[in-house]
C-alpha cells in the first residue's frame, strides 16, 4: 500500500522515459484550458439569452477569464519557483475542475462570471508551470521538440473547440461545455499526483512581494480595460483616460518597488537578457499578428463573402491545424540548428501570408485563399515553438515558473491588444470612409439598410487592407528582432540541468 500510495509513482520515475510522461501530464492541462477558451466563444450567444441579460454584460464571461489569467500569471509562476512547481501545477487541476462545476452549476450570469474568475486561477497555475515543466524534465537539445508537441495539441485543441462546442450545445445544452472539463480534469490530477517530479523549491528563504503584486495586477488591469473598452468608448473618453493614467501611476509604482525590495515579484534582470527580452516582445507581436487575423476573417467571410456560420468556422480551421502539422518539426530543427533560423524563418512566413491577405477583395478567390491562412498558421508553427524554447533555456533554472508566467502573461497580452487595437483601426477606418461618402456617425454598418451594400464592403475592405498591413509590419519587425537574437550561457546551463534531472 504504501507503495502505491508513492508520489511519483516509482513505475513512471524508475524509467528513462519519465520525462514523456510529464510531458503527457502537460498536456492534458494544455488541452483542458484550450478546449474551454474555444468552446466558451461559442457558447456566448446561448448565454446572452438563458440570463435574458445585455451583451455588454454576458462579454464578461470571456473578458473576466482573460484579465485574471493574463494579471496574476507572473505571480502563479514566482509562487510555483518558491513553492514547488508540480504542487502548483496539481493545484491547477484542481482549481479549475472546482471552477468548471460552479460555471456548469451557476443560476445567473454574475455567478458564472465569478466562476470563471475561479477557472481563470486554474488556468493560471496550470499555464505558468507548464513550460517550466517540461523545461525542468527535457535536456536543452529535446525541449524545443517537446515544446512544439504540446504547441500542437493546443493548436488542435483550439480548432476542434467550437466544433465540440456547437455539438454539445445542440445536444446537451450550454451546461455541458464546462461539465466537460470536469473528467479530463480529474485525470490530469491524478496523474500529476503519480508522474510529475517531487517538488523542486527554491532553496533560499524569500518572502512574498505582496507590495509589488497588488501594483502589477491593479495597473495592468487598468491596461487591459483601457484597450478593451477604448473601441466602445473611444480615445477621447474620460474613463480611458483615467484608465491610462491610472495603469502608467501603478505600473511605475510597480518598477520602482521591483528596484528597492530584496525578492521581487518580477527579476527586472531578466529582462537584461536579450534572448529573454526579444522573445518575450516577438511572442506577444506574434500572437497579436494571430488573433487579429482571426478577429476580422470571420467578418470578412459572413459579412463580405455572405458565407454561412458553419462554413466560416471550416475555413478558419486551417490556421490552427497547419500549426499543430508544423510545431514539432520546428522545435526539433531548432533544437540541432538553434532558435534564430526558426523564428526568424516563422515570422517571414507568416508576414507573406499578411501580405497576401491585402490583395482580398469582395469576391475572393477561395483556394487562394486557404492556401494564404494555410501560410500563415505555417508560420506561427516555425516562430512559436523555438522561440518558447529559446525563452526558457535563457532563464535560470530557480527562476522558470517565473520565466513561463511571464512568457504566458505576453501571449495573453498578444492576444488581448490584436483584438482590441485591430478594431480599433478598421473601425475608425470603415467609419472614416463612410463619413466620406455621407454618412456619419454609423455605429452598425452592415445592419444598417440606408447604406448601399457594395459601399459596405468596400468600407470594410478598406480598413481589413491597412489593419493587414500593420500587421505586415509586425512580422517584419519581429523577423529582424529575432535574427538578433544570441545563444545564451544561461541556455547552455538550463540545458545541462535538464539533461541531469532526466538522468536521474
Amino acid at each position: 500500500m504504501k507503495k502505491l500510495l508513492q508520489f511519483p509513482h516509482p513505475f513512471f520515475s524508475a524509467r528513462p522515459t519519465w520525462k514523456w510522461f510529464i510531458l503527457i501530464n502537460v498536456l492534458i492541462g494544455a488541452t483542458m484550458s484550450a478546449l474551454d477558451v474555444s468552446i466558451v466563444n461559442v457558447a456566448m450567444p446561448t448565454l446572452k439569452n438563458e440570463f435574458n441579460v445585455s451583451m455588454s454584460l454576458i462579454e464578461w464571461v470571456a473578458m473576466s477569464y482573460m484579465l485574471t489569467l493574463t494579471i496574476f500569471l507572473p505571480f502563479f509562476g514566482r509562487l510555483a519557483d518558491m513553492f514547488g512547481r508540480s504542487k502548483l501545477y496539481n493545484a491547477g487541476f484542481v482549481v479549475f475542475t472546482v471552477g468548471s462545476l460552479f460555471c456548469g452549476m451557476s443560476t445567473s450570469a454574475i455567478m458564472l462570471i465569478g466562476a470563471r474568475v475561479l477557472q481563470a486561477v486554474g488556468a493560471g497555475l496550470l499555464q505558468a508551470n507548464s513550460v517550466a515543466l517540461i523545461t525542468q524534465a527535457f535536456p536543452g537539445n529535446e525541449r524545443g521538440k517537446a515544446i512544439g508537441i504540446q504547441g500542437a495539441v493546443q493548436a488542435i485543441a483550439m480548432a476542434v473547440g467550437p466544433f465540440v462546442g456547437g455539438v454539445l450545445i445542440s445536444t446537451i445544452g450550454w451546461r455541458s461545455v464546462f461539465y466537460i472539463n470536469i473528467p479530463i480534469g480529474i485525470l490530469g490530477t491524478i496523474a500529476a499526483l503519480y508522474i510529475l517530479p517531487p517538488n523542486e523549491k527554491s532553496g533560499k528563504k524569500e518572502s512574498i512581494d505582496y507590495l509589488g503584486t497588488v501594483f502589477f495586477a491593479s495597473g495592468l488591469a487598468f491596461l487591459v480595460l483601457a484597450f478593451n473598452e477604448v473601441v466602445n468608448l473611444g480615445w477621447g473618453s474620460t474613463t480611458i483616460m483615467v484608465y491610462f493614467l491610472n495603469a502608467c501611476i501603478l505600473l511605475g509604482l510597480f518598477v520602482i518597488t521591483e528596484l528597492r525590495v530584496k525578492h521581487p515579484l518580477i527579476d527586472l534582470k531578466l529582462f537584461k537578457n536579450s534572448t529573454f527580452l526579444i522573445g518575450n516582445l516577438t511572442g506577444m507581436m506574434s500572437y497579436y499578428v494571430l488573433f487579429a487575423v482571426l478577429f476580422l476573417m470571420p467578418f470578412y467571410l459572413e459579412k463580405v463573402l455572405n458565407y454561412s456560420p458553419a462554413l466560416t468556422g471550416s475555413l478558419l480551421t486551417p490556421i490552427p491545424l497547419a500549426m499543430a502539422l508544423v510545431a514539432p518539426f520546428s522545435g526539433h530543427i531548432s533544437d540541432k540548428y538553434g532558435a534564430r533560423i526558426m523564428t526568424a524563418s516563422g515570422m517571414f512566413v507568416a508576414g507573406l501570408a499578411c501580405f497576401s491577405l491585402m490583395f482580398l477583395g469582395a469576391q475572393a478567390h477561395l483556394p487562394l485563399m486557404i492556401g494564404e491562412l494555410i501560410l500563415l498558421g505555417v508560420g506561427m508553427g516555425m516562430f512559436t515553438p523555438p522561440n518558447n524554447s529559446a525563452i526558457m533555456g535563457a532563464a535560470p533554472r530557480e527562476k522558470l515558473g517565473l520565466a513561463g508566467g511571464v512568457l504566458n502573461m505576453m501571449r495573453s497580452l498578444g492576444l488581448i491588444f490584436g483584438v482590441d487595437i485591430s478594431g480599433l483601426i478598421f473601425t475608425k477606418l470603415e467609419h472614416r470612409y463612410l463619413a466620406d461618402k455621407g454618412y456619419g456617425d454609423v455605429r452598425h454598418v452592415f445592419s444598417n439598410n440606408a447604406i448601399p451594400l457594395d459601399m459596405k464592403d468596400h468600407a470594410f475592405m478598406r480598413g481589413f487592407i491597412v489593419v493587414m498591413g500593420v500587421l505586415l509590419v509586425l512580422n517584419v519587425i519581429a523577423a529582424v528582432l529575432s535574427v538578433g537574437k544570441k545563444e545564451t550561457k544561461v541556455d547552455a546551463e538550463a540545458a545541462e540541468a535538464a539533461k541531469e534531472f532526466a538522468e536521474v
